[in-house]
């Protein structure tokens, strides 16, 4: 394409970083749909289990889990928060975070199975200026994770320190 006014020379663009949300941009009526979804399959689940070192057979033992009451194996609940978690960093604080204060309300309602789709979304129910740390604000996030057919598969509140617009370092 030749160059126009309206379009810049090569090596002229200006750049365009993604990155999260600073503080200000925390919007507390939106509802944050974190796309694409994640497949979770057999591997994820073993290969996730076994790095953490989780013996539990709930999550290995395919013999085992047929004779429990889900009658198959279930996928690591710890796998569906990270997931959930996980998939909300591009959009809300990919470089924008500047600490994970800690989770509260962590819940798995249903579980996931092997071939499921998780699809989570966040909203903001608070979010204040930090008293010690300037430049800094707290965001609180509800993160919901469901499978293919709506189902919620997990929640959890979680409390992030974040950059302010123009502090960030």
């Amino acid at each position: 394409m030749p160059d126009t006014p309206d379009t810049p020379a090569a090596g002229k663009r200006r750049p365009a970083l993604q990155r999260g949300l600073y503080f200000e941009e925390f919007d507390l009526s939106a509802l944050y749909q974190h796309r694409p979804g994640r497949t979770v399959t057999e591997a994820d689940n073993v290969f996730f289990t076994t790095m953490t070192m989780n013996t539990q057979a709930l999550h290995l033992d395919a013999a085992w889990s047929a004779a429990q009451p889900f009658g198959e194996r279930l996928v690591n609940s710890m796998f569906t928060l990270s997931t959930m978690v996980g998939s909300s960093v591009a959009q809300l604080t990919q470089g924008t975070i500047v600490a994970n204060l800690g989770f509260s309300a962590v819940t798995f309602p249903h579980p996931l199975h092997h071939g499921d789709t998780l699809y989570s979304e966040t909203i903001v129910t608070d979010k204040r200026l930090s008293t010690s740390r300037s430049g800094q604000g707290i965001v609180t996030l509800e993160h919901t994770g469901r499978n293919q057919h709506g189902v919620v598969v997990g929640t959890a509140v979680r409390a992030v320190l974040v950059w302010c617009l123009g502090a960030a370092q």
